[in-house]
């Protein structure tokens, strides 16, 4: 098994399980026919502080479920393989942080799903690529503007039966984290891509100098003929 494989199954272990643990409970719950929503984040009060652990496992129903649960791999896989060395803190902080928050800011209602999590990742990727400027993160965060730049609106309270705080509270915990590891996972650069550049420069000179010639001797045949 090479290398690069090796790690791309490493990163599939965390969110893959995250994942299953939250459909698991969600089966279980209907299956059961007990609703789990008592055990969600009710902000300013003692029983709602069990939520900051609880509240990201529940969903209110399989769409809310499936609607976190594709991000989540994505963004998951995404961090794990290519910010190895930062990708646990970042989910644990997104993970407890943005509850923590909303525990404190949000208002008084039960806040469930793992969409402040995901609003965390998307924030931590965007914000990464904007801070480190390397080939590989601004890349990634061009990759995560275009598949989840509408997320954007779910900060703002919209839509009604949305926690608009644990997405925005989750994106700004995600701007924290990246700034917090910015100096972490530095972007390896590869000997074939200095090549490419000198190779590039390289044949921009030939261009130039084949295009200065050219024009030179153009000169020269106005000359003559004058």
């Amino acid at each position: 098994m090479t290398e690069e494989k090796a790690k791309f199954i490493r990163s599939l272990y965390l969110p893959v399980s995250f994942v299953l643990l939250i459909t698991v409970l969600k089966v279980v719950e209907s299956i059961s026919g007990y609703s789990f929503v008592p055990f969600g984040l009710y902000p300013r009060t003692i029983h709602g502080l069990l939520g900051i652990i609880t509240s990201p496992l529940i969903h209110g129903s399989f769409n809310h479920l499936y609607s976190n649960a594709i991000p989540l791999l994505v963004l998951g896989i995404s961090i794990n393989y290519f910010y190895q060395e930062s990708s646990k803190k970042v989910f644990i902080i997104s993970y407890l942080l943005t509850g923590i928050l909303v525990w404190i800011f949000a208002r008084s209602s039960y806040h469930i799903g793992a969409s402040g999590v995901v609003y965390a990742l998307v924030s931590f990727l965007f914000f990464s690529g904007v801070i480190k400027k390397d080939r590989r993160s601004v890349t990634l965060s061009l990759l995560v503007v275009f598949l989840y730049g509408g997320l954007a609106y779910g900060v703002f309270p919209i839509k009604e039966g949305v926690s608009w705080e644990s997405h925005l509270l989750g994106g700004i915990v995600g701007l924290l984290c990246a700034i917090l590891f910015r100096k972490k996972d530095v972007y390896k650069r590869y000997d074939w891509e200095d090549e490419e550049i000198e190779e590039d420069v390289r044949n921009l000179e030939v261009s130039y100098k084949k295009g200065y010639q050219a024009n030179s001797e153009w000169n020269d045949y106005e000359d003559s003929g004058r």
